[in-house]
């Protein structure tokens, strides 16, 4: 509302431009009388826009002055032109308005006609696409066609917005410089009064770097970051996948999985860095060997598995595994440092085994543990036999998980006797399973079902505790004993080894000294000898022996002897057994108590049954001995009173040294 007398004037300044009615001079001088200064009026009349709606209020305020009767028609006109002026005014705002959001909007917006062709373009549309104004207005908008999408991609869009007046969704457009960018499109069509389309407005932005930003996204989700393989998630995709190819076609899927043999070493000899560019150039030569079609997948570590889809027969499948194998096998050039390694591989067929796809992995990877176990370097293709053998160690396995938890195992001990002196020098301690329904279980019954398991590393740290905590207990009733700990290779090379030792030492600092040996099997030292060399020598320096187990029944070689610093060589009760019978078995026991004593280390043999194989060895050198025919494994309690009994068995007394 304004001030009355601003109003006033306002009105005289119009008064002049306003036309009346003839024949009305003096309600026109009555009326402008009663606008003279100083008079006040009270009037109102509602200022109304174009559609009747209404925009304002035409007051006068109250004042002394009588109006005329002509006052309310002309005030009526006074309000018509007052709204005809805002409307005008609101109009030429909202022109305004849309310009300056035309030309300073982010996204690129274009008017064409009807039939498609360019009239207008923002600013934004040059600054996304290159393309001025004058390149633009004319043209349609195949000007920025990519290629990327086919005639239908375009019908499609058209009929849609025809039928609903508007489209939106992604499109790929080429610049005026040929790159090609990714837009989020809308298009609207303007209709006139007669409800024909009159114009298309299209806005667009440019989401290039989202799309580039989601492939990054999917391909880290997707693929392995090493390799560049697809990783498990997609590789269980893919196998869904060639499930359905395969009962469509009626074809043989064949299911591949590898595990290196011996990256370990590698890894651990040259390093990780050396690890990963062997891991990226196996990739490499597997998806070089396999056809454009199959798929090759990194599970993680050294494990990959092969689909391979349209198999014809079995000889097929042989010749691609066979294949594969010798791809391998190759030798590695690691930056100047060579390498060799091979793969084991496990092999199941789809449909001939007709499961789902988690199962016919696991059916490749047990196939694949088969081959292992076989030798490695080979592949074993899987059978149901095998399967339900694995299934019955998985079950085991559970069931000595629980074992553990309710204290089931126990130790038992055997001793090992100096012949020449009748001592007894040491014990073994041994692992027995009080099973409650199968009873006293030897570990050769359940420890190879966690060969390969980390429960293995677990049990094997109880055992080194229970028999340091039983030597102490021996000492406390007199009886001074050296112990001697079988340990598993997955243990001896597990990184907490080391840490789980030096805690236990320090615990039992009271041991006597070198009465701690630990015993590692032949086999396992050879399967990575640098790094037993280096554990080895860390547990020297602790004050540890060594003993070799199982001597003769692997590779054995005087650089390797050499290499491995062991204090005791045991030689295997196989060779033992028929020592007096067989001349051959006699001729290597020589040979071993040669070795031994070259290298200046003591020699155990296992397995000795009687006295006249005992005084067999003494006479050959051997004095150290353990076996059924000198005493049994027996429990912790026993022991001493045996060990005094023992010094006074005729039938064991040997001349001393």
């Amino acid at each position: 509302m304004a001030a009355a007398d601003n109003l006033d004037e306002a009105l005289r300044q119009r008064w002049s431009d306003t036309p009346f009615p003839a024949g009305k001079d003096d309600d026109l001088a009555a009326f402008g009388a009663a606008l003279a200064p100083g008079n006040n009026i009270v009037l109102t009349e509602t200022i109304r826009g174009t559609r009747e709606q209404v925009i304002g209020q035409l007051v006068l305020l109250p004042g002394a002055a009588t109006l005329p009767p002509a006052a309310r028609p002309l005030l009526h006109i006074h309000a018509s032109l007052a709204g005809m002026s805002m409307y005008r005014s609101g109009i030429a705002e909202r022109i305004r308005l849309s310009s300056s959001v035309f030309q300073n909007a982010l996204e690129g917006i274009v008017i064409t006609d009807p039939l498609g062709r360019i009239i207008d373009i923002s600013p934004s549309f040059t600054h996304l696409t290159g393309y001025s104004r004058d390149e633009a207005i004319g043209q349609t908008m195949n000007l920025m066609k990519s290629g990327r999408h086919d005639v239908q991609f375009y019908r499609d869009m058209w009929a849609h917005l025809l039928e609903h007046g508007r489209w939106s969704g992604e499109v790929w457009n080429r610049t005026r410089d040929g790159r090609i960018i990714a837009e989020i499109l809308q298009i609207s069509s303007v209709k006139d009064k007669q409800g024909q389309i009159s114009n298309f407005v299209g806005t667009f932005s440019d989401i290039t770097s989202l799309k580039d930003a989601q492939a990054h996204l999917e391909k880290i989700a997707s693929f392995d970051s090493l390799t560049g393989l697809p990783n498990r998630g997609l590789l269980a995709d893919r196998l869904t996948q060639a499930l359905s190819q395969a009962q469509r076609r009626d074809k043989l899927l064949a299911i591949c999985f590898l595990d290196l043999d011996g990256f370990k070493a590698v890894n651990d000899t040259l390093g990780h860095a050396a690890g990963d560019a062997l891991l990226r150039e196996v990739a490499r030569r597997l998806n070089e060997t396999v056809r454009s079609g199959d798929t090759v997948a990194r599970l993680g570590g050294d494990e990959f598995v092969l689909l391979l889809a349209d198999v014809k027969d079995v000889d097929e499948l042989e010749t691609a595994v066979e294949r594969v194998l010798r791809t391998v096998a190759a030798p590695y050039d690691l930056s100047g440092r060579m390498a060799q390694i091979s793969t084991s591989i496990g092999v199941t067929l789809y449909p001939l085994d007709d499961d789902d796809a988690e199962a016919l992995l696991r059916h490749a990877d047990q196939a694949m543990y088969r081959a292992k176990q076989d030798g490695r370097n080979r592949f074993h293709m899987f059978d149901t036999d095998y399967a339900a053998a694995h299934h019955e160690r998985v079950l085991q396995r559970d069931r000595l998980r629980l074992a553990v938890e309710q204290q089931e195992l126990v130790l038992y001990y055997q001793p090992r006797v100096a012949l020449r002196g009748q001592r007894v020098e040491g014990v073994e301690a041994l692992l027995r399973w009080r099973h409650p329904e199968k009873g006293l279980l030897a570990p050769a019954s359940f420890l190879p079902d966690i060969e390969h398991d980390d429960l293995i590393c677990g049990i094997g740290a109880w055992v080194l505790r229970e028999a340091l905590a039983q030597q102490r207990r021996w000492r406390e009733q007199g009886v001074t004993l050296a112990v001697s700990v079988n340990v598993a290779a997955r243990q001896f090379l597990d990184p907490r080894f080391m840490p789980t030792l030096e805690t236990l030492l320090a615990e039992f600092s009271d041991r006597p000294e070198g009465g701690v040996e630990l015993e590692i099997l032949e086999s396992a030292a050879i399967e990575d000898t640098e790094r037993m060399v280096k554990v080895i020598d860390q547990c020297h320096k602790l004050g540890v022996r060594f003993a070799l187990d199982d001597f003769g029944t692997g590779y054995s070689s005087m650089s390797y002897f050499k290499r491995l610093q062991v204090n005791t060589l045991k030689i295997d009760q196989s060779f033992v057994k028929d020592l007096l019978s067989d001349e051959g078995d006699r001729a290597i026991i020589e040979g071993m108590i040669s070795l031994a004593h070259a290298f200046g280390r003591d020699v155990v043999a296992e397995g000795v049954e009687t006295p006249e194989i005992g005084r067999t060895l003494v006479r050959l050198g051997c004095s150290l001995a353990q076996g059924y025919g000198i005493a049994r494994p027996m429990p912790a309690g026993e022991l001493p009173g045996w060990a005094a009994s023992w010094q006074g068995e005729a039938g064991w007394r040997f001349p001393a040294d």
